[in-house]
């Protein structure tokens, strides 16, 4: 599932399915088999009260927990209700891997990995400029000079061309505005055979005390990720309330 060097390989099936994504990227819709019906990426609807009224492959996308949810991130439960210790065992992380933390809020994730891959670097990216100077203000501690803010675009990680061996989006995905396109640019971003981890709460489980649009089922995840160059590696539920599903980068988008 790693690719070795460059561009990896692709059957021609996953070819013949990127070109079609890659024509709908490049003018938000494409046509059916006779150009007659136009299929846009996605749906305006009726939105519901934690939605944005807008639709991707079957979900409503959830509206984003503002900056001023910060203090929630950190509150002093989430130790013991979500286990980042597991998580970060399970991201396998080893020194000098360059990690990009995607919606690093107020880096609570972040400040948990940096000492590990050192002397490698975490990009800890948000898009709400709020969350991104409460990451400056961690980077300049000394023992997290290796955390690198970033400035998000709403459609756009603003990450490097093949400069991160792992990226990871904790409760995160759910929430993006832009997940197509997104993804896409943290795909360029990722080194060949590069991994992307979603940690996402079980919309399987009506027992996590989240609100519905705030989870994702595996398929959901699967779904939404099958039109990207990622292959799935695996899928733990070693969390309490949340699963962690590994993709590993099979190709870049065309």
């Amino acid at each position: 599932m790693t690719a070795p060097g460059g561009h990896c390989a692709m059957s021609s099936i996953i070819a013949a399915r990127w070109l079609v994504v890659a024509t709908l990227v490049s003018s938000l819709s494409t046509a059916n088999a006779d150009n007659s019906v136009a299929m846009p990426l996605y749906r305006e609807g009726r939105g519901s009260p934690d939605g944005i009224g807008k639709f991707y492959q079957g979900r409503e996308i959830a509206a984003v927990m503002g900056f001023e949810g910060a203090s929630w991130l950190e509150r002093p439960s989430r130790a013991s209700e979500e286990r980042p210790d597991l998580l970060v065992k399970e991201l396998r992380l080893q020194p000098g891997t360059t990690v990009a933390d995607i919606g690093a809020g107020s880096g609570y994730l972040s400040r948990r990995m940096a000492p590990i891959v050192g002397p490698g670097r975490v990009f800890a990216v948000d898009v709400q400029p709020q969350m991104v100077a409460l990451l400056t203000a961690l980077s300049r501690k000394p023992e997290f000079n290796n955390l690198v803010p970033i400035q998000a675009d709403i459609d756009n990680v603003r990450l490097p061309p093949a400069s991160i061996d792992l990226a990871v989006m904790v409760d995160v995905y759910h929430e993006l505005a832009y997940p197509y396109e997104v993804m896409c640019s943290l795909i360029r971003a990722l080194k060949p055979g590069g991994r992307v981890v979603l940690v996402e709460y079980r919309g399987e489980d009506p027992g996590v005390p989240i609100k519905a649009l705030h989870k994702m089922s595996k398929a959901q995840i699967r779904r939404e990720m099958s039109v990207l160059p990622l292959t799935w590696e695996r899928t733990s539920e070693r969390l309490p309330m949340q699963h962690i599903v590994v993709f590993r980068k099979s190709g870049d988008p065309l």
